[in-house]
């Protein structure tokens, strides 16, 4: 399954990406991201919980960057499973930022997903619809996050 989609951020090309290389500003961005763990500059280990139509899983998560060019492009591998195995993940990810002006960037965002299991028989639809969900919501907390000033300027006028 591709999973694929892009916003924008008012915010510098530079800022953008020390705040999405950055997992401490990251994961709490990340729907039911439990915790993340850096086990070294390229490493990472996360525990995320989601819920799939009535279906919950907790997945045990390792991430390991594969490429970098700084501050435009990254890839990534993504492999885990639920603790209980029942469904496993594994996903080839890209991430690219285009400046648009000196104070928005867009960030374009492609996964290459496996998801075999349990998770993986409610057909390509509906998990495509809960990506599309959670890329949204990732959206909407990393802009509240990177955007501080802007969001609270709009709330002084307000």
């Amino acid at each position: 399954m591709i999973v694929e989609d892009s916003f924008t951020v008012q915010a510098s090309q530079a800022d953008v990406w020390k705040a999405i290389t950055d997992p401490g500003i990251v994961a709490p961005c990340v729907p039911g991201c439990e915790d993340v763990e850096v086990l070294g500059p390229t490493e990472y280990r996360a525990k995320v919980k989601m819920k799939v139509g009535p279906i919950k899983a907790k997945f045990n998560l390792n991430i390991t960057i594969t490429g970098e060019d700084p501050p435009f492009e990254m890839t990534s591998v993504t492999k885990g499973e639920e603790g209980s195995k029942a469904s496993v993940v594994q996903a080839e990810n890209t991430l690219r930022l285009t400046h648009v002006d000196d104070q928005i960037t867009t960030l374009y965002y492609r996964s290459e997903v496996s998801i075999v299991g349990r998770l993986g028989k409610f057909g390509f639809g509906f998990m495509k619809k809960k990506a599309k969900t959670l890329g949204d919501e990732f959206a909407v907390a990393f802009r509240k996050t990177v955007e501080p000033e802007i969001l609270s300027g709009e709330e002084t006028a307000a």
